[in-house]
């Protein structure tokens, strides 16, 4: 089970620049369903990836899926040559997006966010709308599901 809360408060603390995008993002927007892992955006300045690296570091970040035993370190090297990073860490699964299908980069989503508490941690979340756009861009049956409900949240914040 992923602690949410220990994950952002790992990531702010450690004053590491990240968007919230994905399935925790639709909750933080009045989705009903439930997400096991945190999505987030991150920058990829060379600050950023160092801090990401070393607040990460005590979690034991590993490849998700990948068979145990495999020589990985998530490091500011490895940020720094990849992009994506689908982890399993000590604090639950944690996606690392230097990209964002249909969204681009952290400095691309900056201008689509919104500040909010969460789990009494203060962070950017994507809006509804890059949200949809998101979901709609990954094409993923679990995604695409979730579009009409957002669509309905947005109708009914629209509506007020």
């Amino acid at each position: 089970m992923t602690d949410f809360g220990r994950l952002l408060s790992i990531l702010a603390d450690s004053h590491v620049r990240f968007i919230i995008i994905g399935g925790f993002a639709a909750t933080a927007h009045g989705s009903a369903f439930l997400t096991v892992d945190l999505d987030v955006v991150y920058d990829r300045s060379e600050d950023n990836i160092e801090r990401l690296a070393s607040a990460l570091a005590p979690l034991s970040p590993y490849l998700r899926g990948a068979p145990g035993g495999l020589p990985f370190r998530l490091d500011a090297s490895t940020l720094a040559r990849g992009l994506n990073f689908t982890l399993s860490t000590a604090a639950g699964d944690l996606d690392l997006l230097g990209e964002a299908v249909g969204g681009g980069t952290y400095e691309a989503l900056l201008s689509h966010t919104e500040p909010r508490r969460v789990l009494g941690v203060e962070c950017l979340f994507v809006d509804l709308d890059t949200l949809i756009r998101l979901k709609r861009a990954a094409g993923r049956p679990k995604d695409l599901e979730r579009i009409a409900e957002l669509e309905a949240l947005r109708a009914e914040r629209d509506s007020e």
